[in-house]
């Protein structure tokens, strides 16, 4: 069964339900531990969605589109390329990306995203399913002039805002095969399907697991389309993916 789980804020307090339609089931806890309902609802209009889980670490792959590879003329990786994302980079829909005052190419990075529901390491790709909680969509901002600077990518996708996440997180979906596309100010600029990717999800999942610890909350994100563009103060990106829903987020310059 597909089940979408949120995280939210009303009255001061943050909460965990589980959403249909416009209308949100609040929970007893956190979805990753419990699907018991309280029996409140709300409406999505009344509260404040969140970033739908709260990671240890975000995990990324680069490079795992051939066009996207191809537009930044980069050779197609032997193997998954690894990099990570701090946890205080996470925001959520509704939230603004903010460019930094030492910035000076910010693009943006449609993609799907995997939310670990079990504590684990060294999996198997066929036991890469039994670790995914659910999915959902990220915006793996990046900062090109540091990313080609550095040499390595922590301080260009490392940023404050740099990885929105949400709406919510999509249990029971399969995610083999699914549009993906990001719009810009309502142009769509990439459009593409998980189905394209050069490492599938589970093999991605499997591949991490050897290197580091999952721990339950944790996102793995699987690498960007091609059509990546810039960001500029004012744009209003939303990147959609099948299944999932909308995560919309406005730019604005660091003040």
């Amino acid at each position: 069964m597909v089940r979408k789980y949120v995280r939210f804020e009303v009255a001061g307090q943050q909460r965990y339900g589980v959403l249909e339609g416009e209308t949100i089931h609040a929970l007893a806890g956190n979805f990753l531990i419990t699907d018991e309902q309280t029996g409140e609802t709300f409406a999505t209009g009344d509260v404040r969605l969140l970033a739908p889980t709260r990671p240890t670490k975000v995990m990324c792959i680069g490079l795992n589109y051939r066009a996207h590879a191809a537009e930044r003329n980069k050779k197609i990786p032997e193997e998954p390329m690894l990099f990570l994302k701090p946890p205080s980079a996470v925001i959520g829909t509704g939230e603004q990306i903010v460019l930094p005052k030492i910035a000076q190419n910010v693009e943006f990075e449609g993609e799907l995203a995997i939310v670990i529901g079990k504590r684990a390491e060294n999996v198997s790709v066929e036991e890469a399913r039994d670790v995914i909680f659910g999915v959902t969509v990220m915006n793996d901002v990046s900062e090109r002039y540091y990313q080609d600077k550095d040499g390595q990518w922590g301080r260009a996708k490392g940023f404050n805002t740099f990885a929105p996440v949400g709406p919510c997180v999509v249990a029971g979906l399969d995610y083999q095969d699914l549009q993906i596309e990001t719009k810009i100010n309502g142009e769509v600029k990439q459009s593409s399907r998980t189905s394209d990717m050069i490492f599938p999800v589970d093999l991605l999942v499997s591949f991490v697991s050897q290197v580091m610890t999952l721990e339950p909350g944790d996102v793995l994100t699987t690498g960007t389309p091609e059509g990546v563009g810039p960001l500029q103060a004012g744009d209003r990106v939303e990147i959609t993916i099948e299944g999932v829903g909308t995560l919309v987020n406005t730019v604005r310059a660091q003040a």
